[in-house]
């Protein structure tokens, strides 16, 4: 029996479902820290004395810092997620792009948005 080269178009569509499902979570997630960056999401220090005012400031900029960076990170994986719906739209989605093998199902259904299977991932540390 050859080996296959690519997912059917039903397996297709099953790793379509998990990734809309994920991208609208991720973009709901996004949109929750952009809130708190921009200090929309009303749980400032602006209505507390001054005094907490100033000890707060330092905490609420290390904070801030973190938050942007949380916010990259989730714009980073909406791109993965979002470049893997191109994928499965030009049929090319769960092939490895180091192997050319296809990655396994169990992977795809943990980790959406791979584009390497676990040897080739492997490899790339050594």
């Amino acid at each position: 029996m050859a080996e296959k080269t690519r997912y059917s178009d039903a397996e297709l569509d099953e790793f379509r479902t998990i990734i809309k499902e994920k991208l609208e979570k991720a973009q709901l997630d996004y949109d929750q820290l952009k809130l708190s960056i921009m200090n929309q999401d009303g749980n400032d220090i602006i209505d507390t004395s001054p005094t907490y005012k100033v000890l707060e400031e330092g905490a609420n900029t290390l904070s801030k810092e973190e938050v942007g960076r949380l916010a990259l990170r989730q714009q980073k994986f909406i791109q993965s997620l979002q470049a893997a719906l191109v994928r499965i739209e030009n049929k090319t989605y769960g092939i490895c792009r180091e192997t050319g093998k296809l990655i396994p199902a169990e992977r795809l259904r943990a980790v959406p948005h791979a584009t390497l299977s676990i040897e080739a991932k492997n490899d790339g540390k050594k």
